[in-house]
This record gives C-alpha cells, sequence and structure tokens, in this order.
C-alpha cells in the first residue's frame, strides 16, 4: 500500500531547527527565511555540534552573505508560488519588495550563484506544484493554470512540456496508470492472504 504525502518544508525546517536549538539549550528568536537571531554568543563547539545535528536532517548552515541572499530569494519565489492566494504582482516587483534589493542586482546575484536565472527557477517551482496539483486529482488543469498565475491551460501545458518532456493531460494519465496498477496489485494480494 502506499501513502502521498505533502510537505510543508517551511514548517518542517522551523521544528528541527527549534528542536536542535532547544536540545543545546541555546537562547534564540526563529526570524523569517530560516534566519535565527542568538540573544547571546556560543562556543566554536557549540556551533560545530549545532552544525552537524542539522547535516543529519540535510540543513545547512550557510557561512556566505551572497548564498543567503539567494536562499531568500528561493523561499520568496517558494512563498510566491506555494501561496494559496493570488499575488496580484508580477514576481520581480514581489521579489525585490520582499527582499528590499532591486530586482536587477538580486537576479545577477542569484545567477551568478546558481547558474540559472531567477525565472527559470521560477517555472520549476510553479511545474512542480503543478505536478502536486495534478498527482493530488482535485483541481481541473484550468482551475492550475490560475492558481499558478498562468495565462491560460496552454500556456501551463507549453511550459510543463518544456520542462518535463510530457503534456500535464500525459503526465496525469501517467499517475492515472500507475495508481491502477497498484490498487490491482494491492487487490490481487488481498485476494490470495
Amino acid at each position: 500500500m502506499k501513502m502521498y504525502v505533502k510537505f510543508d518544508f517551511n514548517a518542517l525546517c522551523k521544528k528541527v531547527l527549534d528542536e536542535k536549538l532547544k536540545e543545546q539549550g541555546l537562547k534564540y528568536r526563529l526570524l523569517n527565511f530560516g534566519e535565527v537571531e542568538f540573544y547571546e554568543s556560543f562556543t566554536q563547539e557549540q556551533h560545530s555540534v549545532f552544525k552537524k545535528n542539522l547535516k543529519d536532517y540535510g540543513i545547512e548552515i550557510i557561512e556566505s552573505q551572497k548564498t543567503a541572499l539567494v536562499q531568500k530569494i528561493k523561499d520568496a519565489i517558494a512563498e510566491l508560488v506555494f501561496s494559496n492566494e493570488i499575488i496580484p504582482v508580477k514576481a520581480s516587483i514581489y521579489i525585490a519588495e520582499k527582499l528590499k534589493h532591486s530586482y536587477g542586482y538580486l537576479s545577477n546575484l542569484f545567477s551568478e550563484v546558481t547558474y540559472t536565472s531567477i525565472e527559470n527557477f521560477i517555472i520549476l517551482q510553479k511545474i512542480e506544484y503543478a505536478k502536486e496539483l495534478i498527482i493530488s486529482n482535485k483541481q481541473s488543469l484550468t482551475e492550475i493554470a490560475h492558481k499558478l498565475n498562468y495565462s491560460s491551460v496552454a500556456h501551463l501545458s507549453t511550459q510543463f512540456k518544456n520542462t518535463t518532456g510530457i503534456t500535464p493531460s500525459q503526465f496525469h494519465k501517467i499517475i492515472m496508470k500507475r495508481r491502477k496498477a497498484q490498487s490491482l496489485v494491492i487487490n490481487s494480494k488481498m485476494l490470495y492472504e
């Protein structure tokens, strides 16, 4: 039997950070975008232990200001794409206002550090979210296109195919075939038990 689970990575990371900080008895405050403000200094040994504990969860401490700002850009994009509300401004304006830097500066920095553009990263995030929504099978492609702020289903379909190599409809058919096959396997196992 399979179960499909949706993750809220921000909430998950905040919980892990909170637990690991409490374990070390540090006085702190969690801020937005994976920032932690400490109320007291801590030793290099505490820093090393904390860093190792986070690494076990796939979380790393960002040492460089450039890398930290790029992570903030990614977080802002995730917030923009995965929001349940339609944000009425262009992504470039949203990101620039959120991070209080010019979009040109943020765009150049992002490309320098990640070797891809902010626009391409936004498309990748939108397509990943579209996949999740298609898998959940609760919304039509028209509703998904609207939710992801596409001008039309055709626009969504074009970007989906350019990114994945298949159309959203083909992706949906593949998911349905897999579910049907899994259901048949589960039912046949239950018959023989």
